[in-house]
């Protein structure tokens, strides 16, 4: 097996692995999930604020 052949198998295994992620990334079944984690900067700050000093 030469440089050339392992080099190609390394790029198809990584755009492989590239459409996995986008295709993970973009299914409807975790919206929700990713909604939750990108406001809990918001609600931990807002939760602060409602605290009694």
């Amino acid at each position: 097996m030469d440089a050339g052949l392992l080099g190609s198998i390394v790029t198809v295994v990584f755009f492989i692995l590239f459409i996995a992620i986008l295709v993970w990334a973009f299914y409807r079944g975790n919206k929700k999930k990713f909604e939750d984690a990108g406001n809990l900067p918001f609600q931990e700050d807002a939760d602060e604020v409602r605290k009694p000093d």
